[in-house]
This record gives structure tokens, C-alpha cells and sequence, in this order.
């Protein structure tokens, strides 16, 4: 058993970084050893929030001691980056959507194999403690067979690099849609074969889509609906959401993950917001990372975990581009 795992921070383009970061600052055989970003100024930043060493690149961070990575940085060079980290031999924590293209998932998930390192997916939704109960009942048959299920993550349009469709392969739809699929995939223990989907931009108007409604088949038969949008207007109380109503034959489960709040009045600033106290979500995603490096055991959501939520997303572009529900087969996945 390894007693310290040594972890590199990998750039902090994407913001779920400084919950990842703040997660293994807090986790006891976990050590921040490093930080290194393509954008200087962030990275010199984050390595003094962490107290940690800043590297010139993220060669030289992999050159280190350092005994695996979180990659955090714009979606397109997820790949790139992990192969790097693979050829290291580092183990890595990846950043969602995995990838933007089908045949850079399998690479990355072959490098990560090819090289013996683990590779895991950071869907840190799975650790909300009312989705495993949810989880827990639907797999213990408390609402009988599960006919269908209708799905939510509606959020705020985070700006950046994030509407550079160059940079993130997508808008709304490749970013909000692979939390939830995960989560069903999960529950279900079933994979989508078939999806169909309605995409726009009718919130912002611009070039990148910011709201989609996706129909997903699966394999066993259940029927799913997901709106995965920006849809969150910029005064509204919080950022977003993430639910699941599951419906069986004897009863339905119906599981809010951020409903656990409180509300803030605050007349500096003449807004309502809701402040969350839910437990830590990435504490759990990291803690299950760390532990199955100290203790040489598989990670519980692997590469191939985000690569198939990740199909999901591409297949709903393609549907939407045919005008026609899209078979995940069609898409080369």
C-alpha cells in the first residue's frame, strides 16, 4: 500500500480543478506536489492558493516524482495531455466530457492500458449521497422493473473557451449531457444504443448551443429524456441542477442531488441565492482516485465509463444534424 500519493495539477482552464485541487488538499495520503498551466499567470496563481510548486510545463511536471495527474484543461487537449501522462507512466483523473471525438477516447483509454496506468473519469456526481440511496432502491427492485426516466442539468453558460467550439467540441450539449447518462448508465447497468435529439441556441443566440432536449433508448429497453442546456438565466438563485425522476412498475424514485440548501438574502448585492451544504462531491471523487492508486485497485469510473457518456453527446449532435433519432453504432462507438 502506498502511504502518500503524489499529485499533479495539470492546468486549471476548467474551474472543476480548484474543487479538485481543494479536494486532495483536504484528503490525508494525498499530496498537491505540482502545478503547471499553458496560461502562466493562472498556474502561478494556483500553485500560491495550494502552496504548491509551480512547473515551467507539463513535461517537466511528469518528469517528476509525481505518481499521477488531474487534467483539467480545455476539452480538446484531453487527449494529448493524457497520452503525455500515460508515456510518463502517471496515473490520470480526467476531466469531462473524456473527449470530443470517438477515436480519441479509445486512444486515450489504450494509452492509459498500453502503459498500466489507471485512468479515471471525474463524474463526481455519483459521490452525492441521495444518488446512491436512490441508486441503492432502484437496484434492490423498490419500484419494480424501471420503465422510464427524465432527466435534468440545466445550468449557467460558463463562458471562455467553453463557447469556443475550437477548444470544447461543443457548447451546452457535450457539457451537461454526460453527467446524467453516466448517472443512468450507472443505475441502469445498461448502455444507450439510440438517441435522438432537439439542439439550438435559443438562449444566447450566438454560434455555440446552449439548450437540448435528448431522447436516449437503451439496450434493456427503458426510455430516457435529458435537458441538457445554459438554460439558467444569470440572475437566477444558483447555477443549476442535476435530477433524475426514475419511474417502475410499483413506484417512482425521485432524486435531487443540490436540493440540499440554504437561502441567502443578501441586500449588498439585492439577490437570492441559494447556498449549498450538501456534502463534498469531490472530496469523494478524489478520495476514490487516491485510494486506488495507494492500494492498486481499479478506479470505479473509468475511461471507458466517460467515453460512453461522452458518445452519448456526439450521437445527439449527429441526430440533431440528420433530423433523426441516431444509433450509437452509426457514430463508430
Amino acid at each position: 500500500m502506498k502511504e502518500t500519493v503524489k499529485i499533479g495539477m495539470l492546468s486549471f482552464a476548467h474551474g472543476h480543478a480548484y474543487g479538485y485541487a481543494g479536494a486532495m488538499s483536504q484528503i490525508a495520503n494525498a499530496e498537491i506536489v505540482g502545478v503547471a498551466d499553458l496560461d502562466k499567470s493562472r498556474g502561478e496563481e494556483a500553485s500560491k492558493r495550494y502552496n504548491t510548486r509551480l512547473f515551467a510545463s507539463y513535461e517537466e511536471l511528469l518528469s517528476s516524482d509525481v505518481d499521477a495527474v488531474v487534467i483539467c484543461t480545455e476539452n480538446l487537449y484531453h487527449r494529448e495531455v493524457t497520452e503525455m501522462a500515460a508515456a510518463a507512466g502517471k496515473h490520470v483523473m480526467c476531466e469531462k466530457p473524456l473527449s470530443t471525438k470517438i477515436a480519441d477516447g479509445r486512444a486515450m483509454i489504450d494509452a492509459c492500458k498500453n502503459a498500466g496506468v489507471k485512468l479515471q473519469t471525474a463524474f463526481p456526481c455519483r459521490f452525492a449521497p441521495n444518488m446512491v440511496q436512490g441508486r441503492n432502491a432502484i437496484q434492490a427492485g423498490n419500484i419494480g422493473k424501471v420503465l422510464a426516466i427524465k432527466g435534468t442539468n440545466q445550468g449557467s453558460c460558463p463562458g471562455g473557451w467553453f463557447t469556443e467550439l475550437s477548444l470544447s467540441g461543443g457548447g451546452a450539449v457535450i457539457d451537461h449531457t454526460v453527467h446524467v447518462t453516466d448517472l443512468m448508465r450507472w443505475t441502469l447497468g445498461a448502455e444507450v444504443v439510440e438517441v435522438y435529439a432537439e439542439i439550438s441556441n435559443l438562449m444566447s443566440h450566438k454560434n455555440y448551443d446552449d439548450v437540448g432536449i435528448l431522447t436516449l433508448g437503451f439496450d434493456n429497453g427503458v426510455f430516457a429524456t435529458l435537458d441538457s442546456s445554459w438554460s439558467r438565466v444569470p440572475s437566477y438563485s444558483t447555477w443549476g441542477n442535476v435530477t433524475m425522476l426514475v419511474t417502475g412498475e410499483e413506484g417512482s424514485v425521485w432524486i435531487d442531488e443540490f436540493n440540499q440548501h440554504l437561502n441567502l438574502y443578501n441586500d449588498r448585492v439585492m439577490r437570492h441565492s441559494w447556498e449549498g451544504y450538501t456534502d463534498n462531491l469531490d472530496l469523494g471523487l478524489c478520495q476514490s482516485f487516491v485510494d486506488a492508486i495507494a492500494n492498486d485497485t481499479a478506479v470505479p469510473i473509468t475511461g471507458e465509463d466517460g467515453l460512453a457518456a461522452a458518445a452519448v453527446a456526439l450521437a445527439a449532435y449527429e441526430s440533431n444534424k440528420q433530423k433523426k433519432p441516431v444509433k450509437l453504432a452509426d457514430i463508430g462507438y
